[in-house]
C-alpha cells in the first residue's frame, strides 16, 4: 500500500493508465484484418501455453519410470522430447510459417521457456515420486 502513495508509485500508475488508453485507441482504429490476426495469434499462443503447462503433469507416470532409471541422460532425453513435441505443436498451430526475425525470436524464446519449465517441473515431480 505504501508503494501507491509514493511519487514513484503515482508516476508508474499514470504511465500504466496512459498505456491502457493508447492501446484502447490503437485497437479502436485498427482494421478488422489486423484485429482478427491478433486475436487468432493470441488464441493459438494461449492454447499452446496451456498445453505446455499441462504436459509434464499428464506424464507423471513416465517421469516416475525415468526417475527409477537414475540416469541424468534419460531425464534429459525426456525433457528434450517433451520440448520438441511442444515446439512441433507450436509450429503446426502457425501452419509452419515462421516468417521474419521477430517470429523466429518468439519461437526460440517460447522453446527456451517451455524447456526450462519442463526441466523444473519434471525435476520437482521426480523428487516427489521418490
Amino acid at each position: 500500500m505504501e508503494f501507491l502513495k509514493t511519487v514513484t508509485g503515482k508516476v508508474v500508475s499514470g504511465l500504466v493508465a496512459l498505456l491502457v488508453v493508447v492501446c484502447a485507441i490503437s485497437w479502436y482504429r485498427m482494421d478488422p484484418q489486423t484485429k482478427d490476426a491478433l486475436i487468432s495469434g493470441t488464441g493459438r499462443i494461449s492454447s499452446w501455453l496451456g498445453i505446455v503447462l499441462v504436459v509434464p503433469w499428464l506424464s507423471f507416470a513416465v517421469i516416475g519410470r525415468v526417475n527409477k532409471l537414475e540416469s541424468n541422460a534419460a531425464g534429459a532425453v525426456l525433457v528434450l522430447v517433451m520440448t520438441a513435441i511442444e515446439m512441433g505443436l507450436l509450429g503446426w498451430l502457425f501452419n509452419w510459417s515462421i516468417a521474419g526475425r521477430t517470429a523466429w525470436t518468439f519461437l526460440i524464446l517460447g522453446g527456451l521457456v517451455a524447456g526450462i519449465y519442463n526441466l523444473l517441473t519434471c525435476d520437482w515431480i521426480a523428487e516427489k515420486v521418490e
